[in-house]
């Protein structure tokens, strides 16, 4: 079982995400770094409006889920949880060795590793937000 490090740092979270759910399924333990400065692309209304739909649905009476954090870490590992077989055995161990953090700090991660760590290409769109402007507009 390997050890892998991403850095969030203007990478496009669904990008991060496919490639963390393969590595996932294959037994590798993954993590994430600056998932706050994760980009998704779109626009602000529909990108906010969608995130705030799917933490409204799990309000009631009965609370029960889906439940989205504001934090900027837990919805990046909750995006990346959609991506995996949830329903199956494989799938639930695969999110327990998924570690995002918002910086490289307090990770358990030693300097030299971080600066090892796989960094996606950035990419300028029009239209994007961070995950941590994201978090920043819930409510």
């Amino acid at each position: 079982m390997k050890k892998l490090i991403f850095d969030g740092d203007g990478a496009v979270v669904g990008r991060i995400g496919s490639v963390a759910v393969r590595e996932l399924l294959k037994g590798n333990s993954v993590f994430i770094l600056n998932c706050d400065k994760a980009v998704v692309s779109g626009s602000r209304k529909i990108i906010v409006g969608r995130v705030e739909q799917l933490r409204t649905m799990g309000r009631g009476g009965s609370m029960k889920g889906p439940n989205f954090s504001k934090n900027p870490e837990k919805l990046i590992k909750r995006m990346i949880r959609g991506m995996l077989p949830w329903n199956r055995p494989r799938g639930r161990a695969a999110y327990k060795r998924l570690k995002c953090f918002v910086s490289g700090e307090n990770s358990g991660i030693s300097d030299e590793e971080i600066k090892n760590a796989k960094r996606f290409k950035s990419t300028n769109f029009k239209k994007s937000m961070t995950i941590k402007q994201i978090s920043g507009a819930l409510n």
